[in-house]
C-alpha cells in the first residue's frame, strides 16, 4: 500500500469560512507550520477570491521548497485557471486544482446543465490548465459533490476516464456534503479507483457534517484513495473537514506510515486556534482539554494501572506522540475514588498513603457533589483540613518543654482535661508516655519526617512533615501532621493517630 499523502486545506478550504479571513503574512505564519508538520501538498488559496488572496497565493509560491506540492484552486473556467497559473508559476511543484459538480441535484439545480455539457467544460479546463503549466506541473480535477453521485455514478466514472485522458493527474472525490455513513461512500470511492489506471492518484475530500469525515477519509485510505485532504484543526466550512490529526494518529495507530512530524501537532493547533479565533472544543479528539482527562472512579483505576505501558487502558495514544507533553490528567468529581485522590495529591510535594486516600475519598465526594469538579487546591485543602488536622474526641491543648528531658501535656477528651507531666528521650516519646499514663497507650511501629517547602510564605524556608504508624489490635493506622517546629508536628500527628483510632 502506498504511504498517503498529505495534502492540506487549511489556506484555502479552511481560511475561506473563518469570519475574518488571513492575510499574507497570517497565511505565511501557517504555511510554515505545515512546512514543519511535513505534509506533502498545500492548497495555498483560491487566488481567484480577490487581490488579497491572489497575492498570497503568489508570495506562498515563491517561498515554496523544492518538495512540497503548491496548489492553487479554479473552477473550471479560463480566466480561474489563468490566475491560478500566474499566482504559482514560481512553485517548484505547481498544481492547478480545478473542479465542477457532476451530482444530479447539482446539474438540474445549480448548473442547469446536462452531464455531457459539464463532461465538456471540465474537459477543455484540464486541457487548458495542462497547457499553461511548465511540463512538471500537475492539474487535479475534482468531481464537486461526489458523495452525491450515487445514482450516476456509472456515468461520472466515464466523465472522470476522459477527464484523465485530457491530462488529470489527480482525481479527487469529496464528499461536499456528508449525508450518508462512511461505507456508501468508500464503495464508490473503491469503483472508481478500479476504473482509473494505477498511476492516477484519487485523493478524497470529505466534510464534517455528520461527524464522520475523518472515518471517511481514514476507511478511503485503505480503499485506494493516497491522497488525504485534511485541515489544521478540521477548519472548514460549516461543520469543518476533515481533522488531519485525526486521520495521521488513526492512521499512526493502524500501523500505516504517516509521513509528518507528529510531534508538532499539539503546538500547531494552539497556535491555529489563536490565530482563527476559534477555540477548540475542550472535548475534541486528540487536541481538546478533556482529551487525556479520567473522572469516572473505574477509568482512573484503570488509568494508573497501566500508565507505564504504551498502550494505556482509556488512552487512545500516547502523548508524546503529538508533543503533548501532559500526561493524562484526572479529575476529582463525585464519580471519582481514591485513586484520583492518591496520585492528584502525591503528584505534588505532599503526601498520602491509600489508607488515607479512602479515609479522605468521603469528605471529597461530599464537597465534589456540592461545588462540581474539585481544583487540586480544593483538595489539597481537604488533606490538610481531614488528614493533617482529624477532628474527633482528643484535642491537643498544650505541649510544652519544661526541662532537660520533662515535658508537660495538656489535652481534653470528650471534655475531660488531662495535665500530665512526664520525662521522654525526646517529644515524640514523651507525647506517647504521657498519653499511656493518661490511660491511652499508643503502639507506634514507624516513625518518619519531611522537610516540606512553604510555597506561600517566604521567610519560611520548609515545615516538618510527621508520620507516624500506629498499631492498633493489628491493623495500621497512618497519621501525619504538618507544623513549622518538628516537635509540634510529632505531636499533632500522635492527636490525629488517636482521633483516627478513636473515632467512632
Amino acid at each position: 500500500m502506498k504511504q498517503p499523502f498529505f495534502y492540506d486545506v487549511t489556506l484555502r478550504d479552511g481560511n475561506q469560512a473563518l469570519k475574518k479571513p488571513w492575510n499574507t503574512s497570517e497565511k505565511e505564519i501557517i504555511f510554515n507550520k505545515l512546512l514543519e508538520l511535513g505534509v506533502q501538498g498545500i492548497e495555498v488559496g483560491f487566488s481567484g477570491a480577490s487581490d488579497m488572496d491572489f497575492e498570497a497565493c503568489r508570495y506562498l509560491a515563491d517561498i515554496a521548497p523544492k518538495n512540497v506540492v503548491i496548489s492553487g484552486l479554479a473552477r473550471a473556467v479560463k480566466g480561474d485557471i489563468d490566475k491560478v497559473a500566474h499566482a504559482i508559476k514560481h512553485a517548484p511543484k505547481p498544481r492547478i486544482h480545478t473542479f465542477i459538480a457532476m451530482n444530479p441535484l447539482g446539474l438540474e439545480y445549480v448548473l442547469k446543465k446536462p452531464l455531457t455539457e459539464v463532461k465538456k467544460i471540465a474537459i477543455d479546463a484540464v486541457s487548458y490548465a495542462k497547457s499553461v503549466l511548465p511540463t512538471y506541473g500537475e492539474v487535479q480535477f475534482s468531481v464537486e459533490h461526489f458523495g452525491d453521485c450515487r445514482e450516476n455514478l456509472d456515468e461520472v466514472i466515464e466523465a472522470v476516464q476522459d477527464i484523465v485522458k485530457a491530462g488529470a493527474n489527480v482525481i479527487n472525490l469529496p464528499n461536499t456534503v456528508e449525508r450518508f455513513r462512511p461505507m456508501e461512500f468508500i464503495e464508490m470511492v473503491k469503483k472508481v479507483r478500479l476504473a482509473l489506471p494505477e498511476d492516477i492518484i484519487i485523493a478524497v475530500h470529505c466534510h464534517n457534517d455528520l461527524g464522520m469525515a475523518s472515518a471517511t477519509t481514514v476507511e478511503s485510505y485503505f480503499a485506494g484513495a493516497t491522497q488525504l485532504e485534511c485541515s489544521l484543526n478540521g477548519l472548514g466550512e460549516r461543520a469543518g473537514n476533515t481533522n488531519m490529526y485525526e486521520v495521521a494518529v488513526a492512521l499512526y495507530n493502524s500501523g500505516v506510515d504517516v509521513p509528518l512530524n507528529m510531534q508538532n501537532i499539539y503546538e500547531t493547533s494552539l497556535l491555529v486556534s489563536e490565530m482563527a479565533n476559534v477555540p477548540i472544543w475542550e472535548k475534541a479528539p486528540i487536541i481538546g482539554y478533556d482529551a487525556l482527562a479520567h473522572r469516572s472512579g473505574i477509568h482512573q483505576d484503570g488509568v494508573v494501572k497501566t500508565k507505564h505501558l504504551e498502550k494505556g487502558a482509556y488512552r487512545a495514544f500516547n502523548p508524546e506522540l503529538i508533543g503533548r507533553g501532559d500526561a493524562e490528567k484526572l479529575g476529582f468529581t463525585s464519580q471519582s475514588g481514591k485513586t484520583a485522590i492518591y496520585e492528584l495529591i502525591n503528584s505534588t510535594q505532599y503526601q498520602i498513603s491509600m489508607q488515607e486516600a479512602v479515609y479522605l475519598a468521603p469528605f471529597a465526594k461530599q464537597k465534589a457533589e456540592n461545588v462540581g469538579e474539585l481544583s487540586l487546591k480544593q483538595l489539597l485543602k481537604l488533606y490538610f483540613d481531614e488528614i493533617c488536622d482529624v477532628k474527633g474526641p482528643f484535642k491537643l491543648s498544650d505541649f510544652t518543654k519544661i526541662g532537660a528531658d520533662k515535658f508537660n501535656l495538656s489535652f481534653n477528651r470528650n471534655n475531660e482535661e488531662f495535665d500530665v507531666i512526664v520525662k521522654g528521650s525526646g517529644p515524640l516519646d514523651a507525647c506517647i508516655n504521657a498519653l499511656k499514663k493518661s490511660g491511652f497507650p499508643l503502639e507506634l511501629e514507624h516513625y518518619e519526617q519531611h522537610a516540606i517547602e512553604d510555597l506561600a510564605n517566604e521567610k519560611e524556608k520548609s515545615k516538618a512533615m510527621s508520620v507516624l504508624h500506629f498499631n492498633d489490635n493489628g491493623n495500621i493506622i497512618i497519621a501525619r501532621a504538618i507544623n513549622t517546629s518538628t516537635a509540634q508536628a510529632n505531636v499533632q500527628a500522635v492527636f490525629n493517630g488517636l482521633n483516627l483510632m478513636f473515632k467512632s
